[in-house]
């Protein structure tokens, strides 16, 4: 049987194309996902998404991929540049078509209110509003002499009837409004707030809630560790700071170009790192060229996050995010299977 599976048919032909060339150098370097997984730091099930086309490969992966494979990364970023744009064109028309599909629930159930009742003095004039007051009002239906319509007479009002309150004149006084104005009206007034929020959605998804700047990039990002907010993040970046404890970097779009290797220490044949993205404000630990029942922790302040190797032939364990202002906050141990220690100063 076939080793890949057939991409998508609603893949964006930009984005197919670039994950069929993934799949090529996969081939061309004889690798499976495990070992691509190995040797480039990047989850299996990461891999598997990639080369199947449910996820779009963050641009790390692919200079790690360029790396192994012996490719030139230049060429292979550029097409992921391509894909990316046309990724993102099609999640913006997703975006929009759900946006206009929740609007036509909306309007539906605000519809279903129904036109206001007519009420029986407009159904006996056909619609029409009544006459008012001291005018002659035909009756319809009734044959006066000569076949002509009688009409009832003005009818005499109480001296005070029509006077408006806090005037000293009188008129007319204001007809009440008709059953289910209120509700028209509320209709009326919902839809278009529904409308308003719509455009402002689309504005900021198009200029990035910048005022149409360029979007801040890489390591550019304003980032509040101490309270896990964040302005203008990189996208794809999903935490910031206190946010990111104890969640998965890659998960959270912190890996790929937006981390460096902030400390490195050998523990026996093992490589023990504290890997950080300033961009997120956090730090992790992470082991590589280990063996099962090998782990890993990462410690900031008196936060601890852990990981290990449990599973034969893994050789890459790294530990979920903890919320540091510099690198210099984070410090890694591992502890080996065979029982050697080790830690990052």
């Amino acid at each position: 049987m076939p080793r890949w599976k057939a991409l998508p048919d609603e893949l964006d032909p930009q984005v197919k194309e670039f994950a069929t060339q993934l799949r090529r150098l996969v081939d061309r370097g004889g690798l499976s996902v495990a070992a691509l997984s190995d040797r480039t730091g990047y989850a299996k099930t990461s891999w598997e998404r990639y080369l199947n086309g449910r996820l779009l490969a963050p641009k790390g992966a692919v200079v790690a991929l360029a790396e192994v494979t012996d490719t030139d990364p230049v060429h292979l970023t550029t097409m992921w540049e391509l894909a990316e744009r046309a990724w993102s064109r099609s999640e913006m028309r997703h975006d929009m078509t759900m946006e206009a599909i929740r609007i036509s629930q909306a309007r539906a159930a605000l519809g279903e209110f129904g036109a206001p009742p007519a009420t029986s003095a407009t159904a006996a004039a056909g619609g029409k509003a009544p006459r008012r007051a001291g005018s002659a009002v035909a009756m319809p239906g009734i044959a006066g002499p000569a076949g002509v319509s009688p009409t009832i007479p003005p009818q005499p009002t109480a001296p005070d009837a029509n006077r408006r309150e806090g005037t000293g004149s009188r008129g007319p006084a204001t007809p009440p409004a008709p059953p289910g104005g209120g509700r028209r009206r509320l209709t009326m007034f919902l839809a278009g707030v529904v409308g308003v929020v719509v455009v402002i959605a689309a504005v900021l998804f198009l200029t990035g809630g910048d005022g149409g700047g360029k979007k801040n990039q890489g390591n550019g990002a304003s980032v509040t560790p101490s309270t896990g907010t964040s302005s203008h993040l990189p996208a794809g970046v999903k935490c910031a700071g206190a946010g990111c404890t104890g969640k998965d970097a890659e998960a959270m779009g912190c890996s790929g170009d937006l981390v460096t290797t902030a400390k490195t220490v050998a523990v026996g044949a093992t490589t023990l790192e504290v890997r950080y993205s300033r961009t997120c404000g956090a730090a992790w630990g992470r082991i590589t060229g280990a063996a099962r029942g090998d782990s890993v922790r990462v410690t900031a302040g008196t936060t601890t996050e852990r990981g290990s190797i449990t599973a034969t032939g893994d050789t890459i364990a790294y530990t979920p995010m903890v919320a540091v202002r510099d690198a210099a906050q984070a410090k890694a141990c591992a502890t080996l299977a065979s029982g050697q220690q080790g830690c990052t100063t």
